[in-house]
């Protein structure tokens, strides 16, 4: 079975999580899709990259999700979810190919 690459998860998790408790109506519920997704992340990131990047990039996603919502203030939010996703997977991207 081949894996999804931490990045991919990662930029998912924030697109989907937004999605699910957009289009569900029930905040809690995106808020476990994104949860998931970022606990699949991490794993992915230490097993590649060790636990101080995986901390690293943990925060950064979580910090993705929270400057979402300010951002969505000035361009909508799907844009801010887009944009927050698109920055989260650079990241990911980055790290990983350094230490990897």
């Amino acid at each position: 079975m081949a894996r999804v690459p931490a990045t991919v998860v990662a930029a998912s998790g924030l697109v989907g999580g937004y999605a699910v408790a957009r289009w569900t109506k029930k905040r809690p519920l995106g808020g476990v899709a994104l949860a998931a997704a970022g606990a699949m992340a991490a794993r992915e990131w230490k097993q590649r990259s060790g636990g101080a990047a995986a901390a690293g990039l943990t925060a950064a996603y979580v910090a993705a999700f929270a400057g979402s919502h300010p951002l969505a203030k000035k361009v909508g939010a799907w844009p801010a979810v887009f944009s927050v996703a698109g920055g989260m997977a650079a990241v990911s991207w980055a790290v990983g190919r350094k230490s990897g």
